[in-house]
């Protein structure tokens, strides 16, 4: 019998791992009124995790980016720290894992929790960033629960959520991820089946193909590369996707077609074969990227990235409801 739709007066969310991802998903899920588990091996590490969470959620408050409409002191009653493995996953109805982006370590993880699950009504998911699922869930007794759900960096700003199926997941347990993750504010995207570096990952290392193609061979120096894509089709895509952005370019996606499609083909037809990111190539984009961020100022400049992100999703707020306002009939 398939699993009920997930309701958060019903459960409790257990969070596998308290680094910086474990972290965002506690903080999602108990700023949408979810009480939270969150677990690590280390005291001092949890410690630090929590510190950082009502620090991390203060900040978002003053910038008016909190989720849902509880303060930091309601969310972060929400949320309890242990040590403890089986308390953290016993009578959890979703399990959200975020240990670090080692196979063998999370097929380990995971194996302890199944062994700890009672209930095949639990849905399992991991936070890896490429690891296809069947890789880490082939073992499982309850592997049919299992998936991926991999959030964007950083997640607190960026909502953007995959959601992947191994080959055996029933899709009751996609289904109710899906629900969850748009109840806590999350945008899922939901892959109907698995392929390695799922769907994001896959448009960036084509990306790094094309642009280390241009360095590689010295069309370009590389902060050009950079330029081309931030002040370029980057101010595009912060708003829509490449084919939506193309469809309002041309006069419809099929007009696009009939006047670009050969010359894009054409284009497409000189990309040179996949190269490492090494030699000569990578020495000079590594001197010419630490020329605009030195290595001991790269913290200075994440900060610098997630204030850009923050006011872009303000702004992005702001848009969407003068949109929404703007389309309701006048009475």
């Amino acid at each position: 019998m398939a699993a009920s739709p997930l309701q958060k007066e019903q459960f409790t969310i257990a969070v596998v791992g308290s680094g910086l991802v474990g972290r965002s998903y506690a903080m999602l899920f108990a700023s949408a009124g979810y009480d939270v588990r969150v677990y690590d091996a280390s005291k001092e590490q949890l410690q630090r995790a929590v510190a950082d969470m009502e620090q991390q959620l203060s900040a978002l408050a003053a910038d008016g980016l909190q989720r849902g409409c509880l303060t930091v002191q309601q969310t972060m009653a929400h949320v309890t720290a242990t040590d403890s493995l089986e308390d953290c996953v016993t009578g959890a109805r979703y399990i959200q894992e975020c240990v670090p982006e080692d196979k063998d370590l999370k097929r380990g993880v995971w194996q302890k929790i199944d062994d700890m699950m009672e209930s095949s009504d639990v849905v399992m998911a991991s936070s890896t960033s490429g690891i296809v699922p069947s890789l880490l869930s082939d073992h499982l007794r309850h592997r049919h629960r299992f998936l991926v759900a991999h959030p964007a960096n950083p997640p607190m700003l960026n909502p953007m959520v995959e959601l992947v199926p191994a080959p055996w997941t029933d899709p009751s347990a996609v289904a109710e991820a899906r629900t969850l993750m748009e109840q806590v504010g999350q945008v899922p995207i939901v892959l109907k089946r698995e392929i390695e570096g799922f769907v994001q990952a896959r448009i960036q290392a084509a990306i790094f193909h094309v642009a280390w193609q241009l360095i590689a061979e010295d069309y370009v120096d590389p902060l050009d590369v950079e330029t081309a894509m931030h002040e370029g089709v980057g101010a595009w895509y912060a708003f829509m996707g490449p084919f939506s952005a193309e469809h309002i370019n041309a006069n419809g996606w099929l007009d696009l077609c009939s006047k670009y499609a050969q010359v894009v083909h054409r284009v497409q037809q000189t990309f040179s074969p996949p190269q490492p990111m090494q030699g000569p190539a990578a020495t000079r984009l590594a001197r010419e990227l630490e020329r605009w961020t030195p290595r001991d100022r790269l913290a200075e400049r994440c900060a610098w990235r997630d204030r850009c992100m923050a006011a872009l999703l303000r702004l992005r707020q702001t848009l969407d409801r003068e949109e929404q306002e703007a389309e309701q009939p006048v009475s």
